[in-house]
């Protein structure tokens, strides 16, 4: 079921998403080669203590992080570790907050030091098709607008879309319904309302879009080892068009 929210519910989203946002742009001025993806987890840490909210992800289903670190041919749910990032990689930085009984969620993808065409590229067009989606959550639209806007650019740009991960709905829980796949038919799915606040999170592949999962059972890979990008913005449907919640301003 999918459940509309009131302004005052969305207000406390807000708040909750406008922190993750500043604490992604905390974490993006960190990033450079050598720095190691633990340091990231703790900077996190201290940043949630000093905002007084609580990391989501952090015992998410026994995730044991705050934050989502993934590296180069990492999709999602890379797990922080002594690892230091190198000159050339890209890195996908996912941060959740809770607080007052609400959650915010929002992912950004990062170059580290000078970075190969082909991965700018990649998380170029990785942003633009976040962006894409968002321009389809109105009201009056079905869920599948968003979907396909995001495949169709992907797919344009010579790229594939992860099938095996989606967005979703968010609010009093991390992960509500409906579930937002990054590929659809336009028409279908649900009929989009005011008051709908969504998680719209493209996760877009230079190769193949198959993916699988790491030993550690978290891990999400790309199968043929090449890079991926990730981008989120939760996003709330309102009478004058989609509202980004999870930005700085």
């Amino acid at each position: 079921m999918v459940i509309i929210k009131s302004p005052e519910e969305i207000q406390k989203i807000r708040k909750c998403c406008k922190i993750a946002a500043e604490i992604l742009y905390e974490l993006e001025n960190k990033i450079k080669p050598g720095i190691r993806t633990i340091e990231l987890e703790k900077f996190s840490e201290e940043l949630a203590i000093r905002n007084k909210v609580r990391p989501a992800f952090k015992g998410y289903n026994g995730f044991p992080f705050g934050l989502c670190v993934s590296v180069n041919n990492e999709v999602v749910h890379g797990m922080p570790s002594k690892r230091a990032l190198k000159e050339g990689d890209i890195v996908s930085l996912d941060y959740g907050v809770y607080n007052d009984e609400y959650y915010g969620d929002a992912a950004i993808t990062v170059p580290v030091g000078k970075v190969a065409d082909e991965s700018l590229r990649l998380v170029q067009i990785t942003k633009e098709c976040l962006y894409q989606g968002i321009s389809e959550s109105k009201e009056g639209n079905r869920l599948g607008d968003i979907s396909e806007a995001i495949q169709r650019h992907a797919e344009r740009a010579g790229f594939s879309v992860v099938r095996d991960f989606v967005g979703h709905g968010i609010g009093k829980s991390l992960h509500e319904d409906p579930q937002i796949p990054n590929y659809g038919i336009r028409g279908r799915g649900i009929l989009l309302k005011i008051g709908m606040v969504f998680a719209i999170e493209p996760m877009v592949n230079e190769g193949t879009y198959k993916v699988k999962i790491l030993k550690d059972n978290w891990t999400v890979v790309t199968e043929d080892g090449r890079n991926s990008a990730h981008f989120e913005h939760s996003v709330a449907i309102t009478e004058n068009g989609p509202e980004i919640l999870s930005t700085l301003n």
